[in-house]
């Protein structure tokens, strides 16, 4: 069998696809593997900041469509790109073991945040990042911007920005580790749902999802279904601060969530321990408490 992998063009979900591939020729050397990469309506504009964006699933709505024409058997995504909710006929397969979670600071002057000068630009373009950096430093100018890393490592080195905010996976993904000057743990900011998990989307009657099912990681599956649910609970996307972290600790799980309003005004954090066996149950409940405090005030 030929098996045909779908991926955008970025360094970095070139790099991930490549990884994926790399395990299933390990494991199912009987096949033979490709890849094709698809350029989506996110990776075209690159000019518009995404929360202004009409759309939902505009990193992947090219992809789904090539699925779904069975022009492609599988697709690798960045769980934390994927919106709510997903085409009919379209499913997850087993996903890998997770790269990191958290989020990190890249500075001009590998300095710490609290070392920054009052005042200093920061760059992102996730509300999820902006507000609960404001929390933190209400002082700090936040700034727009788009384009994969190092599109956006390179903005930062050649125009008046101080720092980014990214995530710790694509860098370590990328090789560039060196270029972390603070990892910022979940208490101090909750990654986005599914952050340094790989989303491996298939058709529902795919022989992939069999194949995926000897090689994938239960913890990160897991992860992805609590974070997914807690997502699709709020209706969470790109035009609202949203995030959540799963944390498995031996037979219980210590989840933080995050929601808030588009203008960050009213911005709620909590988090909550509770036993696997009940964890679904309660991830829906915490979901719709921050839906009222949020949106019913």
């Amino acid at each position: 069998m030929n098996i045909i992998i779908g991926s955008r063009g970025s360094k970095l979900a070139l790099k991930q696809t490549e990884y994926v591939r790399d395990m299933l020729q390990n494991t199912y050397p009987m096949h033979t593997y490709e890849i094709k990469i698809i350029h989506t309506m996110g990776d075209r504009n690159q000019n518009m900041p995404l929360d202004q964006m009409d759309a939902k699933g505009i990193f992947v709505n090219e992809i789904e469509n090539e699925l779904l024409h069975h022009t492609i058997d599988l697709a690798v995504h960045s769980l934390k790109d994927m919106p709510s909710t997903m085409s009919d006929g379209l499913t997850y397969a087993k996903t890998l073991k997770p790269s990191d979670y958290r989020d990190c600071l890249v500075l001009k002057n590998n300095q710490r945040l609290a070392d920054l000068p009052l005042g200093s630009i920061i760059a992102t373009g996730s509300k999820r990042r902006k507000y609960q950096l404001l929390k933190m430093r209400p002082d700090l100018q936040i700034v727009g911007i788009r384009g994969n890393v190092n599109t956006r490592i390179e903005k930062m080195q050649n125009q008046n920005i101080d720092g980014l905010v990214l995530a710790s996976a694509g860098l370590k993904r990328l090789g560039l580790t060196h270029m972390i000057s603070e990892y910022l743990s979940e208490d101090e900011m909750i990654p986005a749902c599914g952050q340094g998990i790989l989303a491996l989307q298939v058709c529902q009657d795919s022989p992939l999802l069999e194949m995926f099912d000897h090689i994938g990681d239960d913890e990160a599956q897991l992860r992805l279904e609590l974070e997914c649910l807690y997502l699709a609970t709020v209706n969470g996307g790109c035009h609202i601060p949203v995030g959540s972290y799963a944390k498995i600790e031996d037979q219980s799980v210590h989840f933080y969530a995050l929601l808030g309003d588009e203008e960050g005004q009213h911005l709620v954090k909590t988090d909550a321990v509770f036993a696997l066996d009940e964890a679904k149950q309660k991830v829906i409940e915490i979901a719709n408490q921050l839906k009222e405090q949020v949106y019913e005030r």
